[in-house]
C-alpha cells in the first residue's frame, strides 16, 4: 500500500462511476472513509506497521471542496401530517392486517423510527400506558450502531395515536402475543375453511425478516388511496419537522434530540432540520422586529449557546 495505490483505487472508483453515468460523492466518501478506517487498523498489526505508513493512509479521501459538497444539508421530500392521516384512515379495517398496517403508518410518525427497528421491536418493549419505546439491542430491536435508549411517542395527533395503543391492546388481549413476539408481525397465509385456496387476512408471532416488507405496505397503501409513496425514512424526516416546529426552547429541542435518538442536537439540526425554501419564507415573515419583542433575547443567547456548544462537540467528533 502507497501513495500512488490510494490515487489509483480513487480514480479507478470515478471511472467507474462515470461509465455508469452516475455521479454520487456520498457513495464514494464513505467508500473511501471506511477504507481509511480499515488500514489505520491494519498500520497497527504486527507485519504490517513497516508496510503501511498513517501519511499515505490520508490519501484515501476527497478534497475539501466535494467533502463540503457531501455534508452540505439536501432537501428531502417528506409526508405531512395532513397525509399520514389520510393514508391511515384511507385503510377499511377488514382484517387483521388492516388493523396492523393502520398502526404501523401511525406508528411511523409518531415515533420517528427507522424502518429497520420498527421491523423488529417486541410487543415488550413498548408501553402503551406510558407511551414508551425501548429501544433495547438485547431484546433484537436492531437500532443504529446498536444503541439502547428510552423515547416516547409524540402526540402530534389523536386518532394516530389511538391505532397505535389499540393495537398493542388487541395483541395483548385478543391475540395473547407475549412480550417477545412482535409489534408488528408478519402476515400469516392460511388455507380458507373447505377450499383449497389460500388466504393472508391474519398475523402470526412472527418478525419480518427483514424492513422490505414495510415499504411494500406503504407503496401498496399509497397506491390503493391514490397517493404519492413516500419510503419509510422519509416519515422519520416528517416527525423531526413537525416535533421541531413545536419547540419553544432550547431544553425542548435537546429532548426532541435525544427521542430520536442523537446525543447531540446539532445532529438532529443538521440531518432533518433543514427547510424548504417556502417554510424559510414564511418564517422571515412572521419575525417581529418591534422593541416590544426583545424580551426574548435571554432566550435566543441561550439556545445559541447550547447550539454552539453542540457544534463544538461534533467538530471534534466528525473533523
Amino acid at each position: 500500500f502507497n501513495r500512488s495505490r490510494a490515487i489509483g483505487f480513487k480514480n479507478w472508483f470515478e471511472d467507474r462511476q462515470s461509465k455508469r453515468g452516475v455521479s454520487n460523492p456520498t457513495s464514494m466518501y464513505h467508500t473511501l472513509r471506511h477504507l481509511r478506517s480499515f488500514f489505520a487498523w491494519l498500520a497497527g498489526r504486527p507485519g504490517y506497521k513497516s508496510k503501511i505508513a498513517y501519511s499515505e493512509i490520508e490519501y484515501l479521501a476527497l478534497d475539501r471542496k466535494r467533502v463540503q459538497e457531501v455534508h452540505s444539508p439536501h432537501p428531502v421530500r417528506f409526508p405531512s401530517l395532513e397525509y399520514v392521516v389520510q393514508l391511515a384512515n384511507s385503510i377499511k379495517v377488514e382484517t387483521e392486517i388492516d388493523r396492523r398496517d393502520q398502526a404501523l403508518i401511525a406508528f411511523l410518525l409518531l415515533s420517528g423510527m427507522r424502518d429497520s427497528a420498527a421491523a423488529s421491536l417486541p410487543l415488550g418493549c413498548f408501553d402503551r400506558g406510558k407511551l414508551t419505546i425501548n429501544h433495547d439491542p438485547s431484546e433484537g430491536v436492531k437500532t443504529k450502531f446498536g444503541k439502547a435508549y428510552l423515547t416516547c411517542l409524540f402526540r402530534f395527533d389523536d386518532q394516530l395515536l389511538d391505532y397505535v395503543t389499540t393495537w398493542a391492546e388487541y395483541l395483548e388481549k385478543d391475540k395473547l402475543f407475549s412480550s417477545t413476539d412482535p409489534l408488528f408481525p408478519r402476515t400469516r397465509v392460511t388455507q380458507a375453511p373447505g377450499s383449497l385456496s389460500f388466504c393472508a387476512d391474519a398475523v402470526g408471532p412472527f418478525f419480518w425478516k427483514g424492513a422490505g416488507s414495510i415499504r411494500e405496505i406503504l407503496k401498496s397503501r399509497a397506491k390503493a388511496a391514490g397517493l404519492e409513496y413516500y419510503h419509510p425514512h422519509t416519515f422519520r424526516h416528517a416527525t423531526a419537522h413537525l416535533a421541531i416546529r413545536g419547540c419553544n426552547s432550547p431544553e425542548e429541542m435537546k429532548a426532541i434530540s435525544q427521542n430520536l435518538g442523537h446525543e447531540q442536537v446539532m445532529t438532529t439540526l443538521m440531518t432533518y432540520g433543514n427547510l424548504d425554501s417556502h417554510r424559510v419564507e414564511e418564517l422571515i415573515g412572521m419575525l417581529d422586529f418591534s422593541p416590544e419583542s426583545r424580551d426574548r433575547a435571554a432566550v435566543l443567547e441561550e439556545m445559541e449557546r447550547v447550539f454552539l456548544k453542540a457544534k463544538k462537540t461534533l467538530t471534534k467528533r466528525f473533523p
